[in-house]
């Protein structure tokens, strides 16, 4: 059976995710498969690929795949997930071949009438977007060259790199030049971009405190506004904004949102929901999300998307996060974010996307899960058990002196599940950490000057 032999190919992808070995097995699996006759098998050898190599710049991937992004012989959507593939494993590399491959396909298929309609050509876009994700001014000479297309996806690709290029960058003029674009009054057709747009002001906001409460605001405006391509971006930027933190505010914005008449505006807002929740099992949550559940019992698309929803709010029993930025929320784990992002815009396309036949988009967010523990390690990485206070992590940017980092703090033994808001600092003495941030693993090492205190 074709769909079961494309599952195991996808499973293979995604187990590898983020796992380096040295004997290749993902490629050796799936590699093969590129050539295969059946359309399936192709398009899931593509899509494992782009997974299992995620970030890992692989010359030899590039030879392989770049000929399916220009081939017209392939369905469009094998070519478009392999742009996309190539967007990841290239993430943020600003690799020039697979940028000229992209828009060259992109070119030459405009010139054919109808290639360039449908949802699939939105995925060039934003595997183009994903070679220059955060590197800023270094997509200008691309963007120059979008310019060349005329058609609509043109306008959709132009956003798109900008707004990954400028992501997490908190630019503040970037956000108005978004918020510019959405001020147009286009007909549905014409307005794939505004949308794109939306979710750019997201991205370019996200990870920073002050940045994402001020996007809030605009996010609320064009809410009020907005026609209704914008308001269907909108439970995405939230999303975006709040990866696995899940604040009152946003819960109810999109509360509400999960009952609007416009049903992609409802099923945007229901796995939005899913995302803001992803790993941290809140009740308040999940006691909407079984509201929910009962609400749409009847509607099979929303109860699809209730369920993933719910999915998510319990990832890993709880233990997991999709939060794609680490060291103190300072930097961003390309690969973890340009995943998200994938899936952001598949969200966008939810009819024809991952309600359609392409459901597999939805795993796009496996790369973006990892543990959400602290654990402490001695130098030879064995695991050893040390107080630690957790609390309300405090800005302390720009203060004199050494201030308090946390608020709030309990003591507990690692190891310990820290939230997005939350910091952790050694409450003994006895060991002195190797790395600055206490996340994920940290080696200790004995503090050569520590006495234990006598006891009497």
């Amino acid at each position: 059976d074709p769909h079961l032999k494309a599952g195991a190919l996808l499973a293979f992808g995604l187990v590898t995710t983020g796992v380096k070995n040295e004997c290749d097995p993902a490629w050796a699996l799936l590699g093969e498969q590129l050539e295969a006759e059946d359309l399936l098998l192709r398009l899931s050898a593509v899509v494992g690929l782009g997974y299992a190599y995620a970030g890992s710049c692989r010359e030899d991937l590039l030879e392989n795949l770049t000929p399916m992004i220009v081939d017209t012989a392939c369905t469009i959507e094998c070519s478009a997930m392999a742009a996309v593939s190539l967007g990841l494993i290239f993430v943020a590399s600003c690799n020039d071949e697979v940028a000229q491959a992209i828009l060259q396909t992109l070119i030459e298929r405009q010139a054919v009438d109808g290639a360039l309609s449908g949802t699939w050509p939105h995925f060039f876009a934003v595997g183009l977007g994903l070679l220059y994700l955060g590197q800023q001014d270094a997509c200008e000479a691309t963007l120059a060259a979008l310019d060349a297309i005329t058609h609509p996806v043109g306008k959709y690709a132009k956003v798109t790199v900008e707004s990954m290029a400028f992501a997490n960058s908190g630019d503040v003029l970037h956000v108005q030049k978004m918020l510019h674009t959405c001020t147009e009054h286009l007909d549905e057709a014409e307005a794939t971009h505004q949308a794109v747009a939306v979710l750019g002001i997201g991205m370019i906001a996200m990870g920073e405190e002050i940045g994402a409460d001020m996007a809030l605001r605009s996010l609320d405006h064009i809410l009020q506004y907005g026609e209704l391509p914008l308001r269907r971006a909108v439970p995405v930027a939230l999303a975006i904004l709040h990866l696995s933190n899940p604040k009152v505010t946003v819960i109810d914005t999109l509360s509400k949102l999960s009952h609007d008449a416009d049903q992609d505006v409802a099923l945007g807002a229901i796995i939005s929901m899913g995302l803001i929740g992803a790993g941290t099992n809140n009740a308040r949550l999940a006691g909407l999300l079984r509201q929910l559940a009962a609400y749409y019992a009847k509607d099979s698309n929303a109860l699809f998307m209730v369920r993933i929803a719910q999915g998510l709010l319990y990832m890993g029993k709880g233990l997991m996060t999709i939060n794609p930025t680490f060291s103190d929320r300072f930097l961003v784990d390309p690969i973890a974010f340009g995943s998200l992002i994938v899936l952001a815009h598949s969200v966008l396309h939810l009819k024809n996307t991952i309600l359609g036949k392409s459901h597999y988009l939805l795993f796009n967010i496996v790369p973006a899960m990892r543990p959400r523990w602290l654990v402490t390690l001695d130098e030879d990485l064995k695991e050893i058990k040390v107080p630690v206070r957790v609390g309300q992590a405090v800005d302390t940017t720009g203060q004199a002196g050494r201030p308090k980092q946390i608020t709030g703090f309990q003591t507990r033994t690692t190891p310990v599940l820290l939230n997005y808001s939350d910091r952790a600092e050694l409450a003994t003495e006895e060991y002195l950490s190797v790395a600055t941030v206490l996340e994920d693993f940290v080696i200790l090492r004995k503090n050569p000057n520590y006495k234990p205190e006598k006891t009497e």
